[in-house]
């Protein structure tokens, strides 16, 4: 079974992504981070971030690692660390627009679906990663709640930067962020981690059962 959960940055994907797949015992991937690491890569090989097709030579050369763990690997690199570090979450967004740095990516991440049982998180999974998941969820929250996330997650940053990375985060991501047309939606504003879980475990058991 595949469980793809989409939606934009703060509305919680990857903590319930990560505590479904616990319950459940499936796999947990995080195709943000698959993103992240070809951005760290590329600011270490000094990659211009506008030169789409050296992107996604360098995506296609060098396929992202992820292990059950949610540790992410790169050329070699351990970067569950390092792809976090705010010089990372500032320009990933340039890096993963590029339609040929998606095309690439998504070919791994449909090959890392295919090997079944597994919770899914990113932007266009349900859409056009694996429009064929047996559940689709699409997580939402006012940007207030997304962004008083991110500052808890980035307590270094400064409120008011974090608050306009997060807008122009939207602005750069709006293009890959789909909603698929079968998916459950779920407003998280008011929801705690559990109670997000439960809501999508519930739609999980009831497609096991049909």
């Amino acid at each position: 079974m595949i469980v793809a959960i989409d939606g934009p940055a703060g509305a919680g994907k990857s903590t319930v992504a990560r505590r479904l797949a616990e319950r459940l015992g499936f796999r947990y991937l995080d195709t943000g981070a698959m993103y992240r690491a070809v951005t760290w890569l590329a600011l270490e090989r000094a990659l211009a971030l506008d030169e789409a097709g050296l992107l996604a030579e360098l995506a296609e050369a060098h396929p992202v690692e992820l292990d059950e763990s949610g540790g992410v690997s790169i050329a070699g690199t351990d970067v569950t660390a390092a792809i976090r570090e705010p010089r990372i979450d500032k320009v990933v967004p340039l890096v993963a627009r590029h339609q040929e740095v998606r095309r690439v990516m998504r070919g791994r991440q449909r090959a890392l679906v295919e090997q079944g049982n597994a919770v899914v998180e990113g932007r266009d999974i349900g859409t056009v990663v694996a429009p064929e998941a047996d559940v689709k969820v699409y997580l939402v929250a006012d940007r207030a709640e997304r962004a008083r996330r991110r500052i808890s997650e980035r307590p270094g940053i400064g409120a008011d930067a974090l608050a306009t990375d997060l807008r122009l985060r939207d602005e750069s991501d709006a293009p890959q962020t789909l909603r698929a047309d079968d998916a459950d939606e779920i407003d998280t504003t008011h929801l705690d981690v559990d109670d997000v879980v439960a809501r999508i475990e519930e739609l999980v058991r009831a497609r096991a059962h049909a």
